[in-house]
């Protein structure tokens, strides 16, 4: 296996599409016009998609769309602004959204990759639109059920206790029992921009300690700018207070709809914020998927981004 991500490459195409509500959201195209086409789907849900996305592609090979999410990256309205409005920002939005793009730009059919958020929002589009998917190839791989929301937000903090007990006193005493997404959720809409500020930073605090068992994780959310901190916190709090808008156990449930889809699932056994057994449930209801397990990875990082591009290099050449 190689994985080594391919050169840098700029879009042939980008433009705004108008998905209705109010929401305009960025998109670019690179690679080959005759390429095979694929649709990367980005974390958070709020990070925005990144160049580096596009080095996971032989762009002689591959016609590569690349979008930001509603309210996150160049798409607009932005979550960073000192007021947004984000009721219109839910998981069926989004898959809407992604089957608009896909007709805007004349693609039938593609092959979808996602990570993290991307792999929770890749299982419910594909299930919803089976017939316009060639391929599933999906790392570190998550869930919206409560339990896993509730892992996350507060069990995590029988692995890292004094972390959590920083990330818990960051709301009010009186809602610290409660939950926590949906708290930091107001403190990241107050009036007050410093009370804002401060949420972003522990929210992002917290997002870098439990994804951080593998050796060579690196703090990224935590050190990043606090204007990129106050939207990614905004639009994941957002997604988590409403179980991300999906029902509990759904893409477990609505698993048979996937039947003929492949799937690669890429999956670092360090990922303690995405417990293993949540892959292999899925692996087990899909079993067109192919689940691999990487020892020494964790939520990202190690060799889970060589896996998946040697995986779409072997793909693209069969």
């Amino acid at each position: 296996m190689s994985g080594t991500p391919h050169p840098p490459v700029e879009p042939y195409e980008t433009g705004h599409l108008d998905v209705g509500e109010g929401h305009s959201l960025y998109w670019e195209v690179c690679g080959d016009p005759d390429g095979m086409p694929a649709v990367v789907l980005h974390g958070g849900p709020g990070s925005g998609c990144s160049p580096g996305l596009r080095r996971w592609f032989d762009p002689a090979r591959y016609r590569v769309v690349l979008f930001d999410q509603r309210n996150a990256g160049r798409s607009m309205p932005w979550a960073g602004e000192p007021t947004v409005d984000l009721s219109a920002n839910t998981t069926p939005h989004l898959i809407s959204d992604i089957e608009r793009l896909r007709e805007h730009l004349g693609i039938d059919r593609w092959l979808v990759v996602g990570g993290s958020w991307g792999v929770t929002l890749g299982l419910a589009y594909a299930q919803a639109h089976p017939e316009r998917v060639t391929e599933l190839v999906l790392a570190a791989i998550t869930s919206p059920d409560r339990w896993l929301l509730r892992w996350i937000t507060r069990d995590m903090g029988r692995v890292f206790p004094r972390e959590w007990e920083r990330f818990r006193d960051g709301v009010p005493a009186a809602e610290r029992d409660g939950d926590l997404a949906a708290a930091y959720s107001r403190l990241l809409h107050d009036p007050d921009p410093a009370v804002r500020a401060k949420a972003a930073q522990d929210w992002c605090d917290w997002e870098d300690t439990h994804v951080s068992l593998a050796p060579d994780s690196e703090p990224s959310l935590s050190v990043a700018d606090p204007a990129f901190q106050l939207a990614f916190a905004r639009v994941v709090t957002h997604y988590w207070s409403h179980g991300c808008f999906l029902d509990d156990g759904q893409l477990l449930r609505d698993a048979h709809r996937l039947a003929g889809v492949p799937g690669l699932l890429v999956h670092g056994r360090l990922d303690v914020s995405g417990p293993l057994d949540t892959a292999w449930q899925l692996h087990r209801a899909w079993p067109d998927s192919e689940l691999v397990v990487l020892g020494d990875s964790g939520h990202s990082g190690g060799d889970v981004r060589a896996t998946v591009i040697d995986h779409l290099d072997r793909a693209v050449r069969d």
